[in-house]
C-alpha cells in the first residue's frame, strides 16, 4: 500500500474521474506505471501542432501587438503568461496527500485584471459531442485551481480552442498552398468555453487518494476496453 504524502497526479488524469465510463482498475495502474501501458501510446504530433498554436498566438500578440480576433470571444485580452513547466506548476493538497500537477497551453491577461486559462485541442470541434469533454473540463478547472494558489491571477474564464486541419479538396488544391520544399495546411479556430468550477474538485482528490490506497488493483469497469486489451495481453504473455 501507498504511503500518504506520495501521491502525486496530473490535472488531465484526475478528469478521469468525470468520464461515464471510467474505471477505477485502469486509474490505479497508470498511477503504478504512468502513461506506458501499450494501448495508451498518444501519436507526438498532435502535441506539436497544439505547441505550434500557442507559438502563433503568442508570436500574433508579440509583433502585432493585439490577439488573433478568434480569441475575442474570451473578452479583451492585454497579454499572456508563458506557462510555467510543469515541475512548478503544481498544488499540493494537504488534506489528500496530494500534488496536482499540470502543464496549461496558454494563460492569457484580461483586461479587468484576472486571467484566461485554454488548452489547445488539435480536433474536429463538435460541441458537447466530444466524448473527452468531461475529462478536459476536470483539467482545466484543476490548472485554474493551480494557478490561482500560485497566486498568479484570479481566473476568470477557460476555454478549449480547437484547431480543426482544413483538408477539403477545393482547399488542397489552391496554388497558395504549395512551396517548393512542402505545403500548407489551414486550420480554422473553434472555441469551447468551459464552466469554472472549483467546487468539484475536493471530491475527485478524495476520490482519486482512495484508489491509490488500495493495496490491489480494484474490479474494472463492465465494458471497459482497455482491461479487455490488458487481460488479453495478460493470457498471452502466460502462453508463451
Amino acid at each position: 500500500m501507498r504511503t500518504r504524502g506520495d501521491l502525486r497526479i496530473s490535472a488531465k488524469n484526475l478528469g478521469a474521474f468525470a468520464l461515464p465510463g471510467f474505471c477505477p482498475r485502469c486509474f490505479w495502474l497508470q498511477l503504478r506505471v504512468g502513461n506506458r501501458l501499450p494501448f495508451q501510446i498518444f501519436p507526438g504530433i498532435f502535441s506539436s501542432i497544439d505547441a505550434y498554436t500557442k507559438r502563433v498566438v503568442h508570436g500574433w500578440m508579440d509583433e502585432v501587438g493585439v490577439p488573433p480576433v478568434w480569441l475575442s470571444v474570451l473578452g479583451e485580452i492585454t497579454g499572456y503568461i508563458d506557462p510555467p513547466h510543469h515541475s512548478r506548476f503544481q498544488m499540493m493538497v494537504p488534506e489528500q496527500g496530494l500534488l496536482l500537477t499540470g502543464a496549461p497551453d496558454g494563460i492569457l491577461r484580461l483586461a479587468d485584471g484576472s486571467i484566461a486559462i485554454i488548452d489547445y485541442k488539435t480536433a474536429k470541434y463538435t460541441g458537447t459531442q466530444d466524448a473527452l469533454l468531461p475529462m478536459y473540463e476536470v483539467q482545466l478547472n484543476g490548472y485554474a485551481a493551480i494557478a490561482e494558489s500560485l497566486e498568479m491571477g484570479r481566473v476568470s474564464k477557460l476555454a478549449l480552442v480547437y484547431a480543426e486541419p482544413v483538408t477539403d479538396i477545393e482547399t488542397a488544391r489552391q496554388r497558395r498552398m504549395r512551396q517548393d520544399d512542402g505545403f500548407l495546411m489551414p486550420f480554422s479556430i473553434a472555441i469551447h468555453l468551459v464552466a469554472l468550477d472549483l467546487g468539484r474538485l475536493p471530491e475527485l482528490y478524495r476520490k482519486a487518494r482512495l484508489i491509490s490506497d488500495l493495496p490491489e488493483a480494484p474490479d474494472r469497469t463492465p465494458g471497459c476496453e482497455n482491461c479487455a486489451k490488458l487481460d488479453a495481453l495478460m493470457l498471452a504473455a502466460r502462453k508463451l
